[in-house]
């Protein structure tokens, strides 16, 4: 009798750990994958285009074509020192309706000197 009244919790349990596991691993992959467009885009050769390019090379290779439903590159400037940022906006593979469904990472690199 315990173990058909446990039994379910202990799913339960075991579902929502491995969706937050799911979940960062989405949110990891992606933070790298901006982080890595961002360092091409701002080489002296780079460009925006090319930003763009790596950043969507490096997410259909680690989670699959449609992984990001946006990436934006543009040229920003911290602390006066140009950049260029890459912001990805995906959807996170949730199942049911709990947490968020969407998520926005963004990564950054120094500008190389042309």
């Amino acid at each position: 009798m315990e173990f058909a009244l446990v039994t379910p919790l202990l799913l339960i349990v075991a579902l929502a750990v491995l969706q937050v596991i799911l979940a960062v691993h989405v949110r990891s992959t992606l933070t790298a994958a901006a982080a890595e467009g961002a360092r091409a885009g701002a080489l002296a050769e780079g460009g925006l285009g090319l930003a763009e390019t790596r950043t969507r090379d490096v997410l259909a290779d680690a989670l699959g074509g449609g992984a990001a439903e946006r990436v934006e590159a543009s040229r920003v400037r911290i602390d006066g020192v140009p950049a260029v940022r890459v912001r990805i906006t995906a959807r996170l593979p949730l199942v049911g309706t709990l947490g968020p469904t969407a998520l926005t990472v963004e990564g950054h690199a120094i500008q190389e000197r042309p």
